[in-house]
């Protein structure tokens, strides 16, 4: 054997990124095979590679025993004598069997396994790259598409966009770059399979914690999301420390940082609403931008009766209900929206009790 194919696997080691050993490994089945296959031969054999020369050997070993019953796979002691007079019974002897024309019968066999365990290791790397990534964000570039998937390149692997995943108002077209939420990665028999989403509800929070430094560096914390990917989303957020705003940290210098998750989101409306244990205040936040004369708290069930004022209640349910679907998702607690007329009329609320202003503005309105 001559150099070259060391030199191939040094290239295929570098080039490929997969650990030499593995292919030298794989080179070394792959000779015994060969050797096994050609030459009719059960014995077992060893096959030793020698890089600085270039050159291979095949070795028959044999169990020195006092009576031989196979001859494949045992030899006599006086036998082993003749070769070494060190040898006694149990030891292994190693004879060279290298065939002459070994090296061209080798190179073809080998061939074909060497590739498939190239492309075993291959996989294996790729899959050790992106199993670190999920619940993560990738940047990738959309390949094609059929009526089940969109397909996008992530540089080494191409990840699906299944139809479930895909944002109902949102157009893919090939060779646009994309934000994508790695959802999962599996190593299958196919090879490693990633799975990614544009409407998981963790693509937003990756974007606000990818735009928004306090909520990276843990200033802000982010503690639920809900959306409706490609029409609105809330988000809840919260900072340890009374002297932060999380709501204008994420919100930023005249809404640029939300803008730029809007941007991306192909104008998703997302409302940015703060987090209190209090759930008065927080599901009050969370009917955001409806206001809210009252919160009636049923512990035993996690439900609430919001009362708000009559002219705001088509705000406060939303089209479709979806600003009160979303803020009962985002906080975890059921939500029924009374007016303050209806409220009055079943004895909820107080004649004396209405909305305080927000601000001064409201003052005047």
């Amino acid at each position: 054997m001559s150099n070259q194919l060391f030199e191939a696997i040094d290239y295929l080691a570098k080039d490929k990124g997969i650990d030499k050993d593995i292919l030298l490994e794989a080179l070394e089945a792959a000779l015994i095979s060969a050797y096994k296959k050609n030459f009719k031969s059960a014995t077992n054999v060893r096959v030793e590679l020698n890089e600085e020369t270039g050159k291979m050997g095949v070795f028959s070993r044999k169990t020195v025993v006092e009576e031989v019953e196979d001859n494949q796979e045992e030899m006599s002691l006086e036998e082993a004598i003749k070769i070494d007079p060190n040898y006694t019974i149990e030891d292994v002897v190693e004879v060279e069997v290298t065939p002459k024309d070994f090296g061209r019968i080798a190179a073809q066999a080998a061939k074909q396994v060497v590739t498939q365990r190239v492309r075993e290791a291959e996989r294996g790397v790729i899959f050790s790259e992106y199993a670190d990534r999920e619940e993560d964000v990738m940047t990738g570039i959309i390949q094609r598409k059929d009526p089940r998937f969109v397909y996008v390149n992530l540089g080494k692997i191409e990840a699906k966009l299944a139809e479930a995943e895909q944002m109902p108002t949102e157009e893919y077209y090939v060779h646009d770059r994309l934000k994508v939420f790695v959802t999962k990665v599996e190593n299958t028999s196919k090879g490693p399979q990633i799975y990614i989403s544009r409407s998981h509800p963790g693509l937003l929070k990756r974007l606000f914690e990818m735009e928004v430094p306090e909520i990276y560096e843990g200033i802000v914390e982010i503690k639920s999301v809900a959306r409706e990917a490609g029409d609105r989303s809330k988000i809840s957020v919260h900072a340890p420390d009374p002297e932060i705003d999380p709501v204008g940290s994420c919100v930023g210098q005249k809404g640029q940082r939300v803008q730029a998750i809007v941007n991306e989101l192909k104008g998703e409306k997302i409302d940015v609403v703060e987090w209190s244990e209090d759930p008065v205040v927080y599901v009050s936040n969370a009917l955001s931008p409806s206001k809210v004369v009252d919160v009636l708290v049923n512990e035993e069930e996690k439900a609430t009766t919001v009362i708000v004022p009559d002219y705001q209640l088509s705000l406060a349910i939303g089209k479709r209900g979806q600003n009160a679907r979303l803020a009962a998702k985002l906080t975890g607690w059921k939500i029924d929206i009374k007016s303050e007329s209806e409220a009055r009329e079943e004895g909820l609320l107080k004649e004396q009790e209405e909305v305080l202003p927000d601000t001064e503005e409201d003052l005047f309105e």
